[in-house]
């Protein structure tokens, strides 16, 4: 499945603004994305397994509220980073 990867991870995948993922739930698919690119899973999960506040996962138009959200093969799944700063 497409995985669409914002500006401020790219530096983990090499400028790609678009991967392959592989898994049947977010969990799985951040876990194979970590493997390829490590350190990715970190900046999205925190050390408690929970989404952080700034992230948000969808799958197609679907916001994913946790990890254990399942998913098909021809599902695409967008990672959105929330903008800071004042």
């Amino acid at each position: 499945m497409k995985v669409y990867i914002p500006s401020p991870l790219r530096s983990y995948t090499n400028k790609a603004n678009l991967v392959e993922g592989e898994g049947a739930s977010i969990s799985e698919i951040l876990g194979n994305l970590d493997k390829a690119f490590p350190g990715i899973k970190f900046r999205m999960i925190d050390e408690h397994g929970r989404i952080r506040e700034h992230i948000k996962l969808f799958i197609n138009e679907d916001e994913a509220k946790n990890l254990t959200v399942s998913v098909s093969g021809g599902e695409t799944v967008h990672i959105i980073c929330a903008l800071s700063g004042g």
